[in-house]
């Protein structure tokens, strides 16, 4: 089975990260996996966006012209690359930054007021984390366990005030996934 995701939002917001933590899961579980990311000079503030592929086959390109899921975190991102989703794909959105929302009716979509989400369990830095349980949730990409670990040991020691929150994140994002 082969998922190619693109991944589209601000710098700023974590999109370069949901590509990087799916691709790292998928290759701990034995996967085939590929990143790709594309921001401009700008970064934050800057749209950004990631090409992400996970697949029990090799990957012939890490090039994603037609996903399977669009994550994306604000208006622009839908905007670009809604129309390239593939028919019975999957669009999971940012409502409070995306008004004009989607009105594809070939596939399926997850809209979810993910800056509200974030700020109700204590910081809006784990959005990303919170689109990650959402993909979880919906597709079974990767286990929620292999997440948990990489994130635990990447945040540790490097920020683990925040590790909590995040996992917490996941967990809601898992949640609204799998309504």
């Amino acid at each position: 089975m082969t998922t190619e995701l693109i991944c589209a939002g601000f710098g700023g917001q974590g999109v370069l990260t949901i590509g990087k933590f799916l691709a790292k899961a998928g290759m701990k579980e034995g996967k085939n996996v590929s990143w790709l990311p594309s921001y401009g000079p700008e970064m934050r503030g800057g749209t950004a966006n990631v090409s992400t592929v996970v697949s029990d086959e090799a990957i012939a390109s890490p090039i994603v012209s037609f996903p399977d899921i669009l994550v994306a975190l604000n208006q622009p991102s839908i905007d670009k690359f809604a129309a390239s989703i593939r028919a019975g794909g999957i669009l999971i959105y940012n409502s409070d930054m995306c008004p004009h929302g989607c009105k594809r009716e070939d596939i399926s979509i997850i809209k979810a007021p993910m800056v509200e989400i974030a700020k109700e369990i204590g910081n809006q830095m784990v959005l990303n984390m919170l689109a990650i349980g959402i993909i979880i949730g919906k597709t079974d990409i990767i286990r929620y366990e292999t997440m948990e670990d990489d994130l635990t040991s990447f945040m540790k020691s490097k920020n683990p005030e925040l590790l909590e929150l995040n996992l917490k994140a996941i967990k809601r994002g898992i949640e609204i996934g799998k309504q």
